[in-house]
């Protein structure tokens, strides 16, 4: 896989995408968003100030990626699950309608861009779809690097890195090693 960003001529990023590459990236993307699971449609009669202010769940979900998505904001003390559970209840349903933003947006604009003659995707994004795609792919790492299991502990990130052809998270640890790539050259495009 070797599509990674590049600045593109009046600000932005551009990034060319071969099939595959733009097939996993979309299917990656759309997998998140049922991770994050739909929206709430509002009912018709829903006062739209009350859904504006409308409170969000108090406890961490069960699972784990999701846990990591939407962690606690306070960490250890007595009164840290109460001021978890009070921030998360103001918080969490903002922060997944984002991340779902995001994720949508990295869809919507693989599935809106060109292709040149050889059948490659070309995207090029502007200042706003640059911040949606690294959102999409901050998340997108998080997720996989849950699943993954990686951690801090260098031993065991090495022995991840190297894990033979036929290991079945082997596909999981060479999209997370890319999504990192992509993360990496679209920050780079656009501090430049």
């Amino acid at each position: 896989m070797a599509g990674l960003f590049k600045p593109a001529r009046h600000g932005g990023a551009a990034l060319t995408l071969d099939p595959v590459e733009a097939s996993i990236l979309r299917s990656l993307a759309v997998q998140m968003l049922e991770l994050l699971g739909p929206e709430d449609e509002p009912a018709e009669d829903e006062d739209p100030l009350a859904r504006l202010f409308a409170e969000g769940p108090t406890k961490a979900p069960d699972d784990p990626a999701l846990a990591r998505l939407f962690p606690d904001a306070y960490g250890e003390g007595e009164d840290a699950a109460e001021f978890s559970a009070e921030f998360r209840r103001f918080t969490e349903n903002d922060l997944r309608t984002r991340k779902r933003d995001d994720a949508l947006a990295l869809v919507r604009s693989i599935d809106g861009a060109g292709s040149d003659r050889k059948g490659r995707t070309e995207l090029k994004l502007d200042k706003d779809g640059c911040a949606r795609w690294l959102g999409a792919l901050n998340d997108l790492r998080l997720t996989l690097g849950t699943r993954l299991e990686v951690s801090d502990d260098p031993e065991e990130a090495e022995g991840l890195y190297r894990l033979p052809e036929e290991d079945p998270r082997k596909p999981l640890m060479m999209a997370y090693l890319w999504l990192g790539g992509l993360q990496e050259t679209l920050i780079e495009a656009i501090t430049r």
